[in-house]
């Protein structure tokens, strides 16, 4: 799910966050090789807002910068998970069971790597996800990408 730079960025901000109460839901890095972004996702047992944002900006930012991962200029977002909320680790999975989740493969599975369905839970390494009535089970570790799939409902 993650390279192997935005894994060693995971780790070396999980440990900081924990004393923040505050947990790394992931790290991505986009953009151009030689000016790239590197967002840090981030969530809180109350949600996340403005203050919660600048404050882990405050403790991310020096250890980013002590780290250094790209020779030259980069962009650091530090970011809520929104509405489409990154799913990676076994907890999340089973945390919004429920949801409607896009899964992505990394490699294609009965012949597609795209899933949208509604997310069952974990069963050992599987996630579990109900397909058009029908139950798939898709290793946690052949995952490239998911996500909830979030609404909105207009009708309040």
């Amino acid at each position: 799910m993650l390279s192997a730079k935005e894994k060693s960025l995971l780790e070396a901000l999980e440990h900081e966050a924990r004393k923040h109460s505050t947990e790394i839901v992931t790290v991505e890095i986009a953009g151009a090789k030689k000016a790239p972004t590197i967002r840090v996702y981030i969530d809180t047992e109350n949600g996340v807002g403005f203050d919660e944002l600048s404050a882990a900006q405050e403790w991310i930012n020096p250890i980013i910068d002590e780290i250094d991962p790209f020779p030259g200029a980069y962009m650091l977002e530090v970011s809520s998970p929104g509405i489409d909320r990154p799913l990676r680790t076994q907890a999340h999975f089973e945390r919004f069971a429920g949801e409607v989740v896009h899964i992505v493969c990394q490699e294609p599975m009965d012949g597609r790597s795209k899933w949208t369905g509604k997310l069952l839970g974990m069963r050992d390494n599987d996630v579990l996800i109900e397909v058009d009535g029908t139950e798939e089970a898709i290793p946690l570790d052949g995952i490239k990408r998911a996500n909830v799939k979030g609404t909105i409902d207009f009708s309040r």
